[in-house]
């Protein structure tokens, strides 16, 4: 017998642990503008994420390393004027929370206050534990992620699938009940084989949202860039594109070219 799914007007952290608890999957994207924001909002997208990935698509860096807190923050708040519904959860960059918890503390108090942000979102496991525990106990709410932690490449040197070992998956394991234990509201796992992420997953009562980590989880999010096909050389085995928009938006923008060229646009009908 089915149940009715129910309607959150408002999606909060609470309603994402509902949903895990009624069987109800999870959908999340990134956005890192206004107008991407309110269409992804009014698709009707449980969470948004303001992924550090902005520097990738948005700026055009090799990693995430290079952007900054402010920016995340100018990210966070351009997002948070687009949506009505959705839960937005804002990267924590690289450098604003590993070494010290004040700092971690610091930096998302600024997300909160100056973006308007509803979450934050830290990759590691115990090694940013304390930084974790000193945001939480100020009442706000953090998102973990494991597996491949994009920030730290330069320590793994490769974007390949983690905890494919015994040891690194037992600690990807451990992990993840200790970010449970310790409050965090949903944890993402990157890049990690998919037998291991439903194990995880099963073991939690928080949510875990896969991307590139199988069907067995809680959820999903995608890079709304390379869901959409604006990318051409991203192409894990994880991705698959809704839309083709770069050819065309290609065949768009050579079509006004062409019509600016020839003289046909603007037409009578487009002028004053």
């Amino acid at each position: 017998m089915s149940v009715a799914k129910k309607q959150y007007k408002r999606v909060t952290v609470k309603s994402l642990v509902e949903m895990k608890a009624n069987k109800e999957k999870i959908s999340m994207l990134t956005a890192y503008d206004y107008t991407m924001a309110s269409i992804v909002d009014g698709a009707g997208i449980d969470v948004i994420l303001v992924g550090d990935s902005a520097a990738n698509t948005m700026a055009g860096h090799e990693t995430t390393l290079p952007i900054t807190l402010d920016q995340m923050i100018y990210h966070a708040s351009s997002v948070i004027r687009g949506i009505n519904r959705s839960l937005v959860v804002v990267d924590l960059p690289f450098g604003s929370y590993q070494s010290d918890p004040k700092e971690a503390l610091r930096s998302a108090i600024r997300i909160m206050k100056e973006s308007g942000g509803h979450a934050v979102k830290l990759e590691g496991g115990k090694e940013i534990k304390d930084s974790i525990k000193r945001i939480l106990n100020a009442g706000i709410p953090v998102m973990g992620h494991l597996g491949l932690t994009p920030q730290s490449i330069y320590k793994f040197g490769t974007y390949t699938v983690r905890a494919k070992e015994e040891a690194e998956a037992e600690k990807l394991k451990s992990d993840a009940k200790m970010l449970e234990k310790i409050g965090c509201f949903a944890v993402v796992l990157e890049k990690v084989p998919a037998k291991l992420a439903k194990e995880v997953a099963e073991s939690i009562s928080i949510p875990v949202i896969g991307i590139g980590a199988g069907n067995g989880v809680d959820g999903q999010v995608l890079v709304v860039h390379d869901m959409l096909g604006m990318t051409k050389e991203f192409n894990p085995r994880f991705l698959r594109r809704y839309l083709d928009l770069h050819t065309e938006m290609t065949n768009a923008f050579e079509s006004y070219h062409k019509d600016v060229k020839s003289g046909d646009f603007p037409n009578e009908n487009e002028q004053y």
